[in-house]
């Protein structure tokens, strides 16, 4: 820390989590310290840059960075308020779902300059596929049937329109208190993708009351077809987060997320 902060001194480091890309940490109950399993420090000098513009675009607050350590991978901001929507208790969700459609009505607007993520829907089916083939043996009868139909349908068609996006707005990455929202965090896969992938999180980790309702406050371009994709991705990144979480032990918060929200999700 001394050489990114001098004269900075730890009294303490406490481990936040754990993802499929990163590790977290929290320094002297003031910073976050955010490493990548798999340097890139392309990936960190973009997030910082990134994070810099967003303050003109962002109608939710996201993080600010006190340094980036490219080659080491890292990079650290400060702590927001807040505990992340995936631990915190589900309740009064329908107050979140306006801010998050305002969000990404302005997010999906922001002139930021990033690379594409671009990815055919036959990719997201046969990736979905795999991951059930590694779980399905966790899963009751009745809860893969609708599964495997999903799996045997044909895909939506593939987005004519990217924007700016979070490109992963999960429910750990949405920092709540007192029922409402403090910070939207984890900014590493922030690219030109389609839209309906931010939404789709959001169905999949909060239901479908959430989405219609953040829907209904988001006025960017949306369509059936949009919709659509929302809910393809949703199940694509659901059978994912389940096909992590029993395959990490420490994950597993993301399995058990994930099998109880099988039926609304399919």
């Amino acid at each position: 820390m001394g050489r990114y902060l001098p004269g900075y001194r730890v009294r303490s480091v406490v481990k936040l989590g754990e993802g499929l890309d990163n590790l977290a940490y929290e320094v002297n109950g003031e910073l976050v310290v955010r490493g990548s399993r798999e340097p890139d420090p392309e990936a960190i000098r973009r997030e910082a840059e990134v994070l810099g513009a967003l303050r003109e675009w962002a109608t939710l607050p996201v993080p600010e960075p006190v340094f980036a350590a490219p080659e080491a991978g890292f990079i650290a901001y400060g702590k927001l308020p807040g505990t992340p929507l995936q631990t915190a208790p589900l309740t009064g969700l329908g107050d979140l779902a306006a801010p998050l459609g305002e969000f990404l009505a302005r997010l999906h607007r922001a002139p930021i300059p990033l690379p594409e993520d671009r990815h055919p829907m036959e990719e997201w089916l046969a990736e979905a596929e795999g991951h059930y083939r590694k779980i399905a043996g966790h899963l009751p009868a009745s809860a893969r049937r609708p599964v495997e139909r999903f799996l045997q349908s044909a895909p939506p068609a593939e987005p004519e329109r990217l924007t700016f996006c979070h490109n992963d707005l999960g429910a750990e990455h949405i920092l709540v208190a007192d029922g409402a929202i403090t910070g939207v965090i984890d900014w590493t896969d922030a690219a030109r993708a389609d839209p309906a992938v931010d939404f789709a999180l959001i169905l999949r980790d909060l239901g479908p009351g959430v989405f219609e309702n953040s829907l209904a406050h988001y006025d960017g371009e949306w369509d059936g077809a949009a919709s659509e994709r929302a809910a393809f991705y949703a199940r694509c990144a659901l059978l994912e987060d389940i096909a992590y979480g029993l395959a990490e032990p420490s994950a597993a918060r993301y399995a058990d997320a994930g099998i109880a929200h099988l039926a609304r999700t399919f």
